[in-house]
């Protein structure tokens, strides 16, 4: 009851046969707010959520079934739910899929800035860096379902220790100097029979034998820093 969710799929998320209004008010009358209960607190909180995504004419939207809105819009419906709903977390799984720019940036802030206000936490599915750097306190990355690193944001950026985030940094292109981005070799692996060892290790250039025969466990690397590869393993694990 004290979690939230954005879901990736708006469509998936949203019953097709219920207006978005009928589907806001539930949400808000099983948030446990004071006076959850009277329609014309659900009105206003619905509103003025819708109104806070950018929506234009909240109070038709209300009245709108999901088919009627775009993909665009339903997603930052999913969003306003969880806006007019307070939790003590929110796990948002890449909430600005189908948004422009100017919403993303905007609706990212209003997530952040409730998260503040209100004190509570916010788990943070993306595959865009860039989101990640301007939203998160902690990145925390996966590879193939197994987390392979994980540091306070400003630490991660300024120094990569896992071979995978490595490669992720240098597949973002670059705006200055000339440079092309690099891909990362080979092929994810197949999730019902993955590798034996670290799972990034087919594709890692440093590889050992031993990556592909045992897991590393997680090895602390200071500075909140942690990593998950016998490189460095004299580190100490935890």
């Amino acid at each position: 009851s004290g979690i939230s969710m954005i879901f990736q799929d708006p469509t998936m998320s949203l019953n097709p046969v219920f207006t978005i209004g009928e589907q806001m008010f539930e949400a808000i009358r099983n948030s446990g707010q004071k006076d959850a209960n009277q329609k014309e607190v659900q009105q206003e909180l619905a509103v003025q959520a819708l109104k806070e995504t950018s929506m234009p004419d909240p109070e038709r939207i209300l009245l709108s079934y999901p088919f009627q809105l775009s993909g665009g819009m339903r997603q930052r419906v999913c969003i306003a739910m969880s806006l007019a709903t307070p939790r003590d977390m929110v796990i948002a799984d890449e909430p600005t899929t189908n948004l422009d720019v100017t919403i993303q940036d905007q609706v990212l802030k209003i997530l952040k800035d409730r998260v503040e206000s209100k004190h509570s936490s916010l788990i943070l599915i993306t595959h865009s860096l860039g989101v990640a750097r301007e939203t998160s306190d902690r990145i925390y990355v996966m590879y193939a379902g197994n987390m392979v690193e994980t540091a306070p944001t400003k630490e991660l950026f300024k120094q990569q220790l896992h071979p995978y985030t490595q490669a992720l940094m240098h597949c973002i292109p670059r705006l200055s100097g000339g440079g092309v981005a690099e891909g990362i070799p080979g092929r994810i692996p197949n999730y019902l029979h993955p590798p034996k060892g670290c799972r990034f290790a087919p594709r890692c250039p440093k590889a050992t034998e031993r990556c592909f025969q045992e897991k590393p466990e997680f090895y602390d690397a200071g500075n909140g820093h942690h990593v998950a590869c016998f490189a460095y393993e004299k580190e100490g694990g935890c």
